[in-house]
């Protein structure tokens, strides 16, 4: 009885060993959940959805306009936000009449950016028509409720350093379960 006893708590302990020796890598080092709380990503992530946030791909490859960025809070590290990446490094962005231009090497005079996963009648709330450069390493995040969100209009152009991953699924709630890839954009 002893031997069937030590042999099951040997098989046990196997499968524990094995199974944190899968997960624990994935789990620090490829992929992390993430809640979100707050409404500043509305229409497009409600509070308290699950997300799968990608964590390996910015270490490979540079983000780019349209991720959804998950991202330590720079003023305060312990917190973590969800925004859009809106510009990228060495880029301006400029506000106006509640439109967002970019100025760029390849647009000089600005183009209007068309955001097709936001409501038709949404304006972006600036406090004035301003001009904003995001510096080296540094991108512009937005919220996608523009008008309930603190983002890189309140903070400013967050460092890369600060980033977490970008959401690649959503899995809770079951009914809103999708797939995340790259925003296409007319830039």
């Amino acid at each position: 009885m002893f031997k069937n006893f030590f042999s099951f708590v040997f098989e046990l302990v196997k499968i524990i060993v094995i199974s944190l020796a899968i997960i624990f890598p994935i789990r620090y080092f490829l992929i992390q959940p993430f809640y979100v709380k707050g409404a500043s990503m509305e229409p497009n992530f409600f509070d308290q959805e699950y997300l799968i946030i990608n964590e390996i791909d910015y270490r490979f490859n540079e983000p780019k306009r349209g991720d959804i960025v998950v991202f330590r809070y720079p003023r305060n590290p312990q917190e973590y936000f969800i925004k859009r990446l809106i510009a990228l490094p060495g880029e301006k962005i400029q506000f106006k009449a509640g439109d967002i231009y970019i100025i760029n090497k390849e647009n000089p005079g600005g183009v209007l950016l068309e955001e097709s996963y936001l409501p038709k009648d949404l304006k972006t709330f600036s406090l004035s028509e301003e001009t904003v450069t995001v510096g080296e390493n540094e991108y512009y995040l937005l919220g996608d409720n523009r008008n309930s969100s603190k983002d890189s209009r309140s903070f400013g152009p967050v460092n890369k350093s600060f980033f977490i991953g970008k959401v690649m699924l959503r899995g809770w709630p079951f009914d809103r379960i999708r797939y995340f890839d790259h925003q296409p954009y007319n830039l």
